[in-house]
């Protein structure tokens, strides 16, 4: 179960012909950003379509707990006034991130070169996740960390009062790792490094060069290099939430193994760091186009369609495009069971630690369904059945994942027979309206009595 209520199985059985437009929430990674940015901001920062999911909720009442003022209104318009760089009030309870990684880290970051304490928590799966890699550096600053053992939360931060910037080799590619970093050197003296041998999302250089940040970044020998200059005035702005292409994956990728379908999904955000599996998805030679092309706010956009495609073959991913796609593996490996042949996924270890090992709960909810799985410490592959070839009728354990829960509610939806899932809640946290959205181009999805 999520941790924050009860398990709720879900079936989902064969369907054809997914018809209409997908409209997806708001992306998860630029909500949370647009809520911790403008809390650092002089100002009253507008944000229109915030997902309001409750990983994303969380961090809007953390920002509250550290003295921001976050209204909701009747609009629909979210609006942060902020407290500026270094402005954290010290929190009189414990901050809950709930299910979300990235709430947790990069508000962990933000706070910690600033002269107060804060304690950290979140669900059950949250407090198993890997913290270390953020409190190393974080310490490094001058802040003090007190975890439970393996660096696990809770966690309390005891943020530096007189804090140095650093220079710093991410050990693993992550975002999550840069922007932690990033935000400590906000109110940090002059400047503050992050080396990282593979570039990640980069919405935090955007949004912090939005705001008023001196951000520079270059690719090197070394690898991409990001510099932030300390002690900006960050000044609030007025941000449009593009849709989540982590979220459009789903309707995108059930559109292409469903017979019959076509469906569009405007709006969404196509940073190139967070575009991997569509670029994976044609190479599979998948039907998927994009119209509409544009930009906003600096990062671009575009309404992506997608028709079913039943000549799709297995492919061999690039190991180096796992950064930009990390968090749609599970979806591609729904894809790759209904492709000719084999697709291999290498370097692709952070699966591990996400929040369930995400390698293994694929490979054992698609082995229950038929499919022959292939699986090593950082890579796995998928042998596919081709169209109308997955057996299904399994009952796959979700783990407490979102994503996992998510993907296979979608391969049963191309299955011989129905999938259920052990527990459908996680969804809320980053697509809550991923059942109703699914259920109306198409899908039969069934709450089911625990």
């Amino acid at each position: 179960m999520s941790g924050l209520e009860k398990p709720i199985p879900m079936s989902s059985k064969r369907v054809t012909n997914l018809r209409g437009h997908a409209d997806v929430p708001g992306d998860k990674s630029i909500s949370h950003r647009s809520l911790i940015l403008g809390a650092l901001s002089i100002g009253k920062t507008k944000i229109h379509g915030l997902l309001e999911g409750q990983d994303v909720i969380d961090t809007a009442k953390a920002m509250s707990s550290f003295g921001a003022l976050v209204e909701k209104h009747k609009n629909g318009e979210w609006t942060v006034d902020g407290f500026g760089v270094g402005g954290f009030a010290e929190p009189q309870k414990v901050i809950d991130c709930g299910n979300s990684g990235t709430g947790v880290r990069l508000i962990m970051g933000a706070m910690s070169t600033s002269g107060i304490s804060a304690t950290f928590t979140g669900d059950a799966s949250l407090n198993e996740r890997p913290m270390a890699r953020i409190t190393e550096p974080l310490n490094l600053f001058g802040a003090q960390t007190f975890s439970r053992r393996n660096g696990k939360l809770p966690i309390t931060v005891v943020g530096s009062e007189a804090p140095i910037p650093i220079t710093y080799h991410t050990p693993v590619a992550s975002a999550q790792i840069k922007s932690a970093i990033l935000f400590a050197g906000l109110n940090s003296p002059g400047i503050t490094t992050v080396i990282e041998k593979e570039k990640t999302r980069d919405h935090t250089e955007r949004m912090l060069q939005g705001f008023g940040a001196r951000v520079l970044s270059e690719k090197t020998s070394e690898g991409n290099i990001i510099k932030l200059e300390g002690y900006p005035e960050l000044k609030a702005q007025e941000i449009r939430v593009p849709r989540d292409p982590s979220s459009a994956a789903f309707p995108v990728c059930a559109a292409l193994i469903t017979e019959g379908s076509d469906i569009l999904v405007p709006n969404i955000g196509l940073n190139p760091t967070r575009s991997g599996l569509f670029e994976s998805l044609k190479e599979m030679n998948a039907n998927v186009t994009f119209e509409n092309e544009n930009s906003q706010g600096g990062e671009p956009m575009a309404d992506i369609r997608a028709k079913f495609s039943p000549n799709m073959v297995g492919i061999d991913v690039p190991p180096d495009r796992a950064a930009s796609m990390i968090d749609e593996y599970p979806i591609l490996s729904v894809v790759a069971a209904f492709a000719k042949g084999k697709t291999m996924m290498r370097d692709v270890r952070e699966l591990r630690v996400k929040e369930s090992d995400r390698i293994d709960a694929m490979a054992k909810g698609l082995k229950s369904n038929g499919l022959k799985i292939e699986e090593g410490e950082d890579w796995w592959s998928v042998e596919g059945r081709e169209i109308d070839g997955v057996d299904g009728g399994g009952l796959c354990e979700t783990f407490l994942d979102h994503r996992i829960a998510m993907s296979f509610l979608v391969l049963g939806m191309a299955s011989k027979r129905t999938i259920t899932i052990d527990d459908s809640s996680p969804i809320t946290t980053s697509f809550p309206t991923f059942e109703s959205l699914m259920s109306k181009i198409g899908a039969n999805f069934q709450k089911l009595e625990p």
